[in-house]
């Protein structure tokens, strides 16, 4: 089967025209995370009991791909459908990264010959090459693929425009194209500073250029958690100049310790809960997930694992001591040392 546009994608669940089986892949990780929490929340009825029927498994957890299927198998308690989720799917060039071994085609191949009526899978890949037989298998076999490639300047745009106009507000389009220039082609990142733009334009709902200047200018330099999913991904160059940035910008040594030690705590106890297969909802509550950074923390949480949080908790209060004790130096330099050391070794576990 053909891989659908997102426009097709669109159309098709305006009318509810729900499909057995999905894949969601390409850069735009926004817009394809977007569309996978729409299939899920069309894939239920009002008074299904969602909590029941929607699951999620990380194919980047050895052999997880066969309780998933199972899990799609079984028939929907009190709910017109049941949904699970396959995240962290990466298929590369090689197999060195592979999430989806090749051992695993024929249990794979099995499923998507006869995907369960009731039930609605979403593969949610980060890779997926479509030389590789699993990833044939994905693209090109029985399931609805779809693509969803990083935005050109055009596109992000009217991505902006349209986001400013359903806030409620109004932004011109010499403005628009100041705003997209500062944030670049991050969705989520310009989402976020749109709902910020918008309460702040009120009451007149207008988004001008000098306000743009106010409140983007500063919300341009890295967060804590930027810094975190930085480390969490093994880009140890962009967590390193996100460190520095912090840094620089003037924030404590042992206060930016303290946040990069709340983070990787929350970290370590939803990747725990994810393992243990609670719910999203119950999730999102023990670990204080709020607002539209929820996507951001549940895939950093996903694509790590226990050993690897466990580690880097150790390594944090390792320099938690030794920034306090003055080691390699006291004063604000020994203390940046120490940052710097544990960003260095965070970066490569």
């Amino acid at each position: 089967m053909p891989a659908l546009t997102k426009e097709d994608l669109r159309e098709q669940l305006k009318r509810r025209d729900i499909a057995p089986v999905y894949v969601l892949y390409g850069a735009e990780t926004y817009l394809r995370d977007l569309a996978a929490n729409t299939i899920a929340n069309l894939s239920f009825n009002e008074g299904d009991f969602r909590d029941f029927n929607e699951t999620e498994f990380s194919v980047a957890i050895s052999d997880n791909l066969q309780p998933a299927l199972a899990a799609a198998e079984q028939l929907p308690m009190m709910a017109a459908k049941r949904v699970v989720r396959i995240a962290d799917v990466r298929v590369g060039a090689t197999s060195n990264k592979d999430t989806l071994k090749e051992d695993q085609e024929s249990i794979l191949e099995n499923y998507l010959k006869r995907p369960a009526e009731t039930s609605v899978v979403i593969f949610i890949a980060d890779e997926l090459n479509a030389n590789r037989k699993i990833g044939k298998l994905l693209l090109k076999g029985r399931p609805i693929a779809v693509e969803f490639p990083r935005l050109d300047d055009a596109a992000l745009r009217k991505f902006a425009a349209d986001k400013i106009r359903e806030s409620g507000s109004e932004a011109d389009e010499r403005t628009v194209r100041h705003l997209t220039a500062l944030t670049g082609s991050d969705l989520r990142r310009l989402s976020n500073e749109i709902e910020k733009l918008s309460t702040a334009a009120l009451p007149d709902k207008l988004i001008t250029i000098d306000l743009i200047e106010s409140l983007v200018a500063n919300s341009r330099e890295l967060t804590n958690f930027e810094l975190t999913d930085n480390l969490m991904a093994g880009r140890g160059e962009k967590a390193i100049r996100a460190m520095r940035k912090i840094l620089d910008d003037g924030a404590e040594p042992l206060a930016l310790l303290g946040l990069i030690s709340y983070n990787y705590r929350r970290l370590l106890m939803a990747k725990d809960l994810m393992n243990q297969g609670v719910s999203r909802q119950e999730l999102s509550s023990a670990v204080k997930l709020y607002g539209n950074k929820q996507e951001e923390f549940l895939t950093a949480a996903r694509r790590t694992d226990l050993g690897k949080l466990s580690h880097a908790i150790k390594r944090i209060a390792q320099t938690d001591l030794a920034i306090k004790t003055s080691q390699g130096g006291g004063g604000t330099q020994g203390s940046r040392m120490q940052i710097e050391i544990l960003v260095c070794e965070l970066a490569i576990l």
